[in-house]
């Protein structure tokens, strides 16, 4: 193998914005229903999307001067953007510990997988789930593992007031509700 695809390889992480990167040598966590569209992702891309385009790049081919075909640019340039994510995708499944929020026993302390429902230090109540990287989705509370705020409220319980430091400054999160159930 040539060191062009191995340093591929390695920068595929450079790429996604901080809030999706695993840190150096950690497990990727994922829950159940992340890990699976994970795996249809990389099912669709295998499978439907990849098998399409070199059928377009072939067809593009068969016309004859390949330097100005458009398709064939195009065909070429989107099989490179598609093998990289069934790359990203085939790793990132390897390195995957799926966790089951419903498999936990009960508990009312925050690790991965649980939905918090915090308190904020302005009086405003959110709910948060704690999911992996490849899971995040704002707009429906779910925050990675590895940002700052699941960090501020792991192993802390119903009732801890943790003290969170942002990039607004310090504020103090009351835990007011953990559970563990799957996200759809």
């Amino acid at each position: 193998m040539s060191k062009a695809f191995t340093k591929e390889d390695e920068q595929q992480d450079d790429d996604l914005p901080a809030e999706r990167r695993l840190p150096a040598s950690t497990k990727n966590y994922i829950t159940p229903v992340g890990w699976q569209r994970l795996k249809d992702e990389l099912y669709h891309l295998v499978n439907r999307e990849r098998p399409e385009m070199v059928q377009v790049v072939n067809w593009a081919a068969s016309n004859g001067d390949r330097s100005e075909n458009g398709d064939y640019l195009y065909g070429k340039r989107r099989l490179r953007e598609i093998d990289r994510r069934i790359r990203f995708l085939t790793k990132r499944l390897e390195i995957a510990e799926v966790v089951d929020p419903e498999a936990r026993e009960v508990t009312d302390q925050v690790f991965f997988s649980a939905t918090v429902l915090i308190q904020r230090g302005d009086g405003n109540e959110q709910r948060l789930s704690i999911v992996g990287v490849d899971e995040i989705d704002l707009a429906r509370g779910r925050i990675s593992w590895i940002s700052p705020i699941a960090r501020a409220l792991l192993k802390s319980r119903e009732g801890d007031s943790v003290l969170f430091r942002g990039p607004d400054g310090d504020e103090d999160i009351e835990v007011l509700e953990v559970c563990y159930v799957r996200l759809d």
